[in-house]
């Protein structure tokens, strides 16, 4: 198990404008959170101008606090989003997420999380199941403080282990390490399921199905990629499973509004900084 959150960048569009803008970070939950949650990650800003940050969504379940300046402290489950999350951010405020593993809602929603999927909701209050034990503010306070709050609260919800769940998330980890992994009957071959049990599985505990996590997963790839510079994009494409690179082209520039080519000119810093 990982004793460090993870470094990467990906699914952020243009990171390093991001890390210019806000104080971006993430951190590990308690060892006993860590077979469900990710990381949690922390943001806070102080703006002279509106920003808007563009995030192509991982296949995850998160939960989210977020303390504005004039108002009290919200909470709500942001399901897995299967378009492009675009969000504002102006004046001052903080922001308080927990990114859960591919999976790792179920335990704590104890339904299908696929009801979710595309959906924002208030967290709700009260006893598991229905939702986690009422909590004071989450965002206030130093890292720590804000993440023993978080922790006090997932553990208060008592997730229920569930080897399905488990399943799930060591399948999507597997797609997203293995860049081979291009089509779900294939995958469903390499563990001895049927394509329709991988269906189901996907479905109840991750809230998409196995195609569309190995599409996003790529897609995530190519987005990394065309931030490194010039390339061939056919052969992007046919190392990343696209039929050709219009297929590639077509399924970049539907999911974040700009062509390959325009991402990656558009990352050449226009404001100095």
């Amino acid at each position: 198990m990982r004793h460090e959150p993870r470094q990467d960048s990906r699914g952020i569009l243009d990171p390093g404008r991001l890390l210019r803008r806000v104080d971006f970070r993430r951190r590990l939950p308690a060892p006993a959170l860590r077979p469900y949650v990710e990381h949690y990650w922390l943001v806070d800003w102080a703006l002279t101008e509106p920003f808007d940050q563009r995030v192509v969504p991982h296949p995850a379940v998160n939960v989210v606090f977020q303390a504005p300046p004039d108002g009290p402290e919200t909470a709500e489950i942001a399901g897995v989003d299967t378009g492009l999350f675009t969000v504002t951010l102006h004046g001052v405020g903080r922001v308080t997420g927990v990114q859960f593993r591919p999976g790792g809602f179920r335990p704590f929603w104890r339904r299908s999380v696929a009801e979710l999927t595309g959906q924002r909701r208030p967290l709700p209050a009260g006893p598991a199941p229905t939702g986690p034990f009422a909590a004071g503010p989450v965002c206030p306070g130093t890292d720590d403080d804000r993440c023993r709050q978080v922790d006090d609260l997932l553990n208060a919800w008592a997730p229920e282990p569930d080897p399905f769940s488990a399943e799930a998330t060591a399948l999507v980890e597997e797609i997203r390490a293995d860049r081979s992994i291009l089509r779900v009957d294939d995958f469903a071959r390499r563990h001895a399921v049927s394509t329709r049990r991988l269906q189901r599985l996907f479905l109840d505990h991750v809230g998409v199905g196995p195609k569309w996590v190995i599409r996003r997963y790529r897609l995530q790839e190519a987005i990394e990629q065309a931030a490194a510079g010039p390339l061939d994009w056919a052969r992007v494409a046919a190392d990343l499973g696209y039929a050709d690179q219009a297929h590639l082209v077509r399924e970049f520039t539907a999911v974040t509004g700009v062509s390959p080519a325009a991402y990656a000119r558009s990352l050449v810093p226009s404001d100095g900084g």
